[in-house]
């Protein structure tokens, strides 16, 4: 991805790399769609990614023969989390094959060898790449583009750069699918604002809607930066499109992060209904039209309000709130309406939600952010419980950020988060929030303002951060009122007389050429 933070030196040089492969791989996309490609691409980047984990592993073990280690005993590598790659599925085998007519077969029986040897992949990988529209010299050519994958140390090779070249490659797949790679991909700077403000260190981690898994992506990759442990969080998630289901066990697997993803619709099939997590992160369908709410009028979720059945956003809202444990938080991203809308008997719900003192805080996000998108949107922050001993108690008060201001723009019409800017949101959540060693927190003229509750009723229970920041605070420039006066006075009297001469001299040539008075 774009914005990929290394632990090293070699930043640019990964995303120089990185982006010379996405050139390379896209000009072999030809006439494909790039919804179709991504599956192509993605799919030999996560082959190339276990192949190597399982050489490095194999490598290791024939050093080992003279101790008893067997190289082909499929359970020594399911003993450390490494999938069994059978002999037919190995790099080696496909790169040595890629200029052969069948290598599209060759690929797809290596894929189904994979998933037979190890279930936790069953009827996940893409299995057709021998199709007819699938040009196989082309295939062939992407084959060894891939290969050039595993460079640096045997730690870089098995997962650091695959793993960025498989975000990367997201990313790029959803800026080129437009609108709608966008509903399986969000931001990962706006995913990071998530997780940083919630700081999910320990516990159950849910999203409904999980997409192709950012958000436990980059779950883990906080716990990692903050020096935690990864098995103190276990992960739930679910996905109702299939491909995109695939998309994110795929991109789990290729990190080690074990997890519990299920296929389904979270509304009409629940595949986790007893879960109560620690944490909801989650971005769902903007606006959702087509969620079929007209079937789930009675449901024991909606305890606000039933959402109206032409706008899923206040079911997701509600859907995130069942599954929150008595001291969970949540933290998801809804278009900027959710924040007033009254239509359909939303602004009743909100009002429900308010008033059950749930919302924590809530920020306006600039625009630009998605690729999907040009809806302004927002971060909603919601607590089971204010007082419950791990931070101060704030009860009957909410957190306003207004951060439309923040960002920068990478391109002509994609906006980015800086590493300052996640840092000034996170950091004000948490002086505000009491965490330890956040310092202390102050109301910031036009950024943020901690209103109680009495004042978001006064606004009619609208959650729009504007409404309570205020204005900027004009900076002081020390002038003297009267003598400013003075000066901006003579100035204005300065460019009218300067005006007036123009005046005479557009007269004078409207003269000249005939059309004077």
């Amino acid at each position: 991805m774009a914005g990929t933070e290394a632990n090293n030196g070699d930043t640019a040089a990964n995303l120089d790399f990185e982006a010379k492969l996405w050139a390379a791989a896209d000009a072999l996309r030809n006439n494909m769609d790039a919804a179709e490609y991504k599956h192509v691409v993605l799919g030999l980047v996560f082959l190339k990614y276990i192949s190597d984990a399982f050489e490095a592993k194999h490598a290791e073990l024939e050093l080992q023969r003279k101790q008893g280690a067997d190289p082909e005993d499929p359970d020594e590598y399911r003993a450390v989390s490494i999938f069994w790659v059978p002999k037919e599925a190995r790099w080696s085998q496909l790169k040595a094959s890629a200029p052969q007519p069948t290598i599209g077969k060759l690929v797809d029986d290596a894929m189904s060898a994979i998933e037979r040897d190890n279930p936790s992949l069953k009827g996940v990988l893409p299995k057709d790449f021998a199709r007819p529209g699938l040009d196989k010299e082309r295939l062939g050519q992407l084959i060894n583009l891939v290969s050039k994958i595993g460079l640096g140390s045997p730690t870089d090779r098995a997962k650091d750069i695959l793993g960025h070249v498989y975000e990367y490659s997201l990313s790029q797949f959803a800026s080129a699918e437009g609108k709608k790679g966008g509903q399986f991909y969000t931001p990962p700077r706006v995913v990071r604002v998530l997780v940083e403000v919630l700081a999910p260190y320990k516990g159950r981690v849910y999203d409904p809607c999980c997409g192709s898994g950012g958000m436990f992506v980059s779950s883990e990759k906080f716990i990692e930066a903050h020096s935690g442990k990864i098995g103190d969080i276990s992960i739930y998630g679910q996905e109702s499109n299939y491909t995109t289901w695939r998309l994110a066990k795929m991109n789990l697997a290729i990190r080690g992060i074990d997890a519990q993803i299920a296929h389904g619709d979270s509304f009409h099939n629940d595949r986790h209904p007893d879960l109560k997590a620690d944490y909801v992160l989650a971005n769902p369908p903007f606006n959702d039209s087509d969620w079929r709410g007209e079937l789930l009028k009675d449901d024991k979720r909606w305890v606000y309000g039933v959402p109206p059945a032409g706008n899923a956003n206040f079911a997701w809202v509600q859907h995130f709130i069942h599954h929150l444990a008595p001291t969970g938080l949540a933290g998801f991203v809804l278009a900027n309406g959710s924040m007033s809308s009254n239509q359909s008997g939303e602004g009743e719900i909100r009002k429900a939600i308010i008033e059950a003192d749930l919302v924590d805080c809530m920020v306006a996000l600039p625009g630009q952010l998605f690729y999907s998108t040009q809806i302004p949107v927002c971060l909603w922050f919601l607590a089971r419980a204010k007082k419950n001993g791990r931070f101060r108690d704030r009860r009957g008060e909410t957190l306003f950020i207004d951060a439309r201001k923040l960002g920068t723009m990478v391109d002509r019409v994609h906006r980015e988060l800086t590493d300052e800017d996640i840092g000034k949101i996170a950091g004000t959540y948490h002086a505000w929030r009491g965490d330890k060693d956040a310092g202390k927190y102050e109301d910031v003229a036009g950024f943020c303002k901690a209103a109680k509750l009495d004042e978001i009723r006064e606004h009619g229970h609208v959650l729009t951060p504007g409404r309570y920041v205020g204005v900027e605070a004009a900076e002081e420039d020390g002038e003297p009122f009267d003598d400013k006066m003075k000066r901006l006075t003579a100035q204005l009297r300065e460019q009218m007389a300067q005006g007036r001469k123009l005046d005479k001299q557009i007269e004078a040539n409207l003269r000249e050429l005939g059309y004077g008075e």
